[in-house]
């Protein structure tokens, strides 16, 4: 009996033991698909979350590529408008954009100098005293004239050597004629003869030597022929132009002791003249003997004068990089005048096709450029849109991308339009330019400050134009980034401000512009120039 209990017990036991671990597969089973279904809603939704974040971004970005085609630019274009008195007020013209001709000048500054050819220095045949001079400074003489005159001993010892000379020799003549003679009829030996001879030939080497000195001397052959004559001896000796020019430097005066060494007068023939202009190594390529060049002068900015490199200096200037080139050209009215000033402009050999814009159309943003296009169909709305600037030539610049021929931009009043942009915060200061200056620690931020940056490159510096509003003050930004260059330091004579360029080192320049006008500012070698267009 107690047998059969204990059997049906653990059977009971055992049902239930196997009912629980049924109940526990089943729940655990039930738990892990509430779970699994969990993590598919929460896929789902990041899934559909991210979907609709990318779509957005999309859009998004569809949207900022449609404001900013046709400038692939890193500053997008911002929307200025002005009312129409704003517009007459700001007094803004426009002009559209044109496609021109880029031969790649190469303009260089330059010094007008004498033509070393046609320079002669004038100094004395003989040694004596000054007794009269007819050449005043500046006087143009011809060939042959006669600047001056000197008294001079030793000439006239040599003119009564020869005189000495030739009376004994026609008197060796006379004798030798008697000893022929004499000879013929044996009152004479041949040795006698060969005697006179030997003295004859000596006395025609000496005459040949003295004629010989007084030709050295200057004499003329009339002169000569003139003491052969019986004529007394002249002491004086002129002192002749040896060529068409004029007068540069007079150094003769009546009563100085001169002697062949001494310098009285520079002639210089100016009907033509060089052109020396200081051409850097880096651009050797783009210049060659025979290159066409053109040559202007800020005296008389109508005359424009053409001419020819003839001459590229073989020496390379250790302090500045530079050589020596050189132009002639014609000078028939000699309007050029040694010393000058000039600007010469070396025709590149090849041509191109370029979009060129005025270049006070270009303002300066930061380290960026900028122009303001105007819209034809809407007066008075005006869109800020980056450029990129390649060579310039003159009051044109060639832009590479930006702008298209037939686009408006805004030639004067384009600075009217950037204070209004800056006025109205249509462009964050951060986006301005990536390599903008932080205000300083303080500073209020509601005061409007002109920030222009100029780097100093290698082809000098960049940009050399730059546009600032009177009566705001401004900060100047250098950045000297080569070697290469003469420009390690920064001159504005205007302001006063003189200050080293440390290599890759921003240097700041406030200053406020008082009033309209141009500022110029160069190197310190005044090699490398640039000016600051206040308006």
């Amino acid at each position: 009996m107690t047998n059969e209990s204990r059997i049906s017990l653990n059977r009971r036991v055992a049902a239930g033991a196997a009912l629980g671990l049924v109940l526990v597969g089943a729940g655990a089973t039930y738990v892990g698909l509430r779970l699994g279904r969990a993590d598919g809603e929460r896929d789902a939704t990041m899934q559909a979350g991210a979907a609709q974040r990318q779509e957005s971004a999309a859009i998004s970005g569809s949207g900022h590529a449609a404001e900013t085609t046709g400038t692939d630019a890193g500053l997008p274009d911002v929307q200025v408008t002005l009312t129409e008195e704003g517009t007459a007020r700001a007094g803004i013209v426009v002009e559209p954009v044109a496609r021109g001709t880029s031969a790649l000048d190469l303009r260089l500054p330059a010094v007008v100098e004498p033509n070393a050819y046609r320079q002669v220095v004038v100094t004395p045949l003989v040694g004596g005293r000054v007794i009269r001079v007819s050449a005043e400074l500046g006087d143009g003489v011809r060939r042959g004239d006669t600047m001056a005159q000197i008294y001079s001993p030793p000439l006239a010892e040599a003119q009564t050597r020869y005189v000495s000379v030739r009376a004994m020799l026609d008197a060796h003549d006379r004798e030798l004629q008697r000893t022929e003679k004499l000879v013929e009829i044996g009152s004479a030996s041949r040795q006698e003869l060969e005697r006179i001879h030997a003295e004859h030939a000596s006395q025609t080497a000496a005459i040949q030597t003295a004629r010989a000195e007084l030709e050295l001397l200057g004499l003329p052959p009339s002169a000569i022929a003139a003491l052969d004559s019986g004529k007394s001896v002249d002491a004086t000796s002129d002192v002749p132009a040896p060529l068409d020019g004029v007068v540069t430097e007079r150094a003769a005066n009546i009563g100085l002791n001169v002697d062949p060494s001494t310098k009285l007068f520079t002639v210089i023939d100016l009907a033509s003249v060089w052109v020396v202009g200081e051409v850097y190594e880096r651009d050797f390529s783009r210049v060659h003997v025979g290159s066409a060049a053109v040559v202007t002068t800020p005296a008389y900015p109508s005359l424009t004068l053409r001419g020819r490199v003839s001459y590229i200096d073989p020496q390379v200037s250790p302090a500045t990089r530079t050589a020596k080139l050189r132009v002639e050209v014609p000078n028939p009215r000699g309007d050029l005048r040694l010393g000058m000033y000039a600007d010469v402009a070396i025709t590149g050999d090849s041509a191109s096709s370029v979009v060129l814009i005025p270049r006070a159309a270009v303002q300066n943003v930061g380290s960026r450029a900028v122009v303001y296009l105007a819209n034809a169909k809407e007066p008075g709305r005006f869109t800020e849109r980056e450029v990129v600037l390649a060579v310039g030539s003159g009051d044109r610049v060639e832009v590479t991308r930006g702008v298209q021929p037939g686009d408006l931009v805004v030639t004067n009043g384009s600075f009217a339009l950037r204070a209004e942009r800056e006025r109205l915060g249509l462009r964050p200061r951060s986006g301005t330019s990536p390599n903008s200056p932080a205000p300083a620690a303080g500073a209020d931020q509601s005061e409007a400050i002109q920030s222009v940056r100029v780097a100093v490159t290698e082809q000098g510096f960049d940009p050399a134009r730059l546009t600032l509003q009177a009566g705001v003050p401004a900060r100047l930004i250098v950045t000297r980034t080569t070697d290469n260059t003469c420009g390690t330091e920064i001159a504005i004579p205007s302001l006063g401000v003189k200050r080293e360029l440390p290599l890759n080192t921003p240097v700041t320049i406030d200053f406020t512009p008082a009033k309209a006008g141009d500022i110029a500012f160069a190197c310190g070698m005044n090699m490398l120039k640039g000016v600051i267009v206040v308006q």
